[in-house]
């Protein structure tokens, strides 16, 4: 059997992770992977890449930002390959943030079907934008125009 080259072109960084050229350029700039250069100015990843592009994607499947995923990334020596531990020990430090999303989700699914009528033209009475009528004090009115993370809580004044 052959020996497996050590370097990739992007292409096949490309073809390997089902990642686009143009986005491993983007986590290139972003600092979540890195390659080398060749003599005529051509990117060579190391194989590893193909791991931590695994993990990003991972990452992002589960509502990561690219800046927490850096952060997570940056524990790593650029060329490790993240292994399970790494996710484990990683992923640990999302679940809080995980729960809190999915108790969320699942506070909006189950008091959505009380929207119906109310088009929020009025959140005085509005479940998910004015819980127990919150926004009250802010007067008549639609005070709350733009989503919050938490879509239950109302965004501040």
């Amino acid at each position: 059997m052959s020996k497996l080259p050590a370097l990739l072109t992007i292409g096949e960084v490309a073809h390997r992770s089902g990642v686009a050229q143009t986005a491993l350029r983007f986590y290139e700039d972003r600092g979540l992977i890195t390659s080398t250069r060749t003599s005529g100015n051509q990117r060579r990843y190391r194989r590893a890449v193909l791991r931590r592009l695994a993990f990003i994607r991972a990452a992002q499947r589960v509502g990561l930002s690219l800046e927490q995923i850096s952060e997570a990334l940056a524990t790593l020596p650029d060329d490790h390959a993240p292994t399970k531990a790494d996710w484990a020990r990683l992923s640990r430090r999302w679940r809080d943030e995980l729960d809190a999303r999915i108790d969320g989700l699942q506070r909006l699914r189950d008091n959505l079907t009380g929207c119906i009528g109310c088009g929020c033209l009025s959140l005085r009475t509005c479940i998910l934008n004015n819980p127990d009528d919150r926004q009250a004090e802010n007067g008549p009115g639609a005070p709350v125009l733009r989503p919050t993370a938490d879509p239950t809580t109302p965004a501040p004044a």
